[in-house]
């Protein structure tokens, strides 16, 4: 992979075009199996890992901690820290629920532990905590910056209106303010960023970081009618596939892979990657023989007839 790292932001940080999603760490891939996921996206040239403190205790058997745990261990095996661009998540782990100052300084301490790092380079707040007021939230984040703690914030799951409270407040009092967004959205899931929440932070120089990237793997195409596939967001994914839009985005993404003799889950994510803010979508990968499809959208530029295409099918 040659293509040049993008500016997260108005940060100091540099990220490889498509995030790894470190969701299924600790789930549906195993430590070793983690490990060789991480390894192949690192050898493609990429260093943006993203992580959460609450992934993954939705899991049986699971309690939270266990992607940082994973991501700690492969780090520390093999030495790499200073080229990895670490992201992860406090407010939805079991044991540090919401934003308190009090949570967020907590946790921020367990992520580090289990991260095996003196430092996160982009630490969000998963989820808004509309109980606490904005300027709790940005002091106590702002806190972990000057502390050398975190080295860049950003906001997960938020209003437009608590986003330009909070970018106003951190404004207003010299304080580390959010740069970046990490929003649900993909080619059929729009509107959930598009419009107010995408103009804000446009308006402030934030980068977008979606999550979802590839809906919880439709846009892959894999899910076809009559196929069955065994995976643990199978139902989730296909619920798409029963909606007329759903089907239109597969037809047009089907048409652009064939151009391109692409994966149709590269021109999936080259569509959001070239979208007004985004800097790199986060995609995820059970084993490394699903990792080429998504590194590949480094290399992949759509024609503005093709972005047309995608956009229709998908409005």
């Amino acid at each position: 992979m040659t293509s040049p790292l993008r500016r997260l932001g108005t940060s100091d940080l540099h990220v490889f075009p498509l995030a790894l999603g470190g969701n299924v760490f600790g789930w549906t891939a195993d430590e070793s199996t983690s490990f060789a996921v991480l390894d192949a996206y690192a050898a493609a040239g990429g260093n943006f890992v993203d992580t959460a403190d609450s992934y993954s205790a939705w899991a049986e058997g699971n309690q939270g901690g266990e992607s940082e745990t994973v991501v700690g261990r492969w780090l520390a095996s093999r030495g790499n820290r200073a080229d990895v661009v670490l992201a992860t998540k406090v407010g939805a782990h079991p044991q540090y629920k919401g934003l308190s100052p009090a949570t967020i300084k907590a946790a921020a301490e367990e992520s580090l532990r289990r991260l095996g790092t003196d430092h996160i380079d982009l630490y969000y707040t998963h989820f808004d905590d509309e109980s606490v007021p904005v300027e709790e939230i940005v002091a106590a984040l702002d806190q972990l910056v000057k502390d050398g703690k975190v080295r860049a914030v950003a906001a997960s799951n938020i209003s437009p209106e608590r986003l330009r409270a909070s970018l106003d407040f951190a404004e207003a009092e010299g304080l580390a303010r959010y740069a970046a967004i990490q929003p649900h959205y993909n080619l059929v899931s729009r509107d959930t960023y598009e419009g107010d929440l995408q103009d804000t932070a446009e308006r402030a120089g934030l980068a977008a970081v979606p999550y979802f990237a590839l809906a919880s793997g439709f846009l892959t195409g894999k899910y076809r009618p009559g196929t069955v596939v065994e995976s643990a967001r199978a139902s989730r994914a296909g619920e798409h596939l029963a909606t007329e839009r759903g089907r239109r985005v597969l037809d047009a993404l089907d048409a652009v892979a064939r151009a391109h003799d692409a994966e149709v889950a590269t021109v999936a994510l080259a569509w959001l990657a070239s979208r007004p803010t985004v800097a790199a979508p986060i995609a995820s990968a059970r084993t490394p023989e699903q990792l080429p499809a998504l590194v590949a959208v480094a290399d992949l530029t759509l024609s503005a007839a093709e972005l047309a295409t995608l956009d229709e099918a998908s409005a």
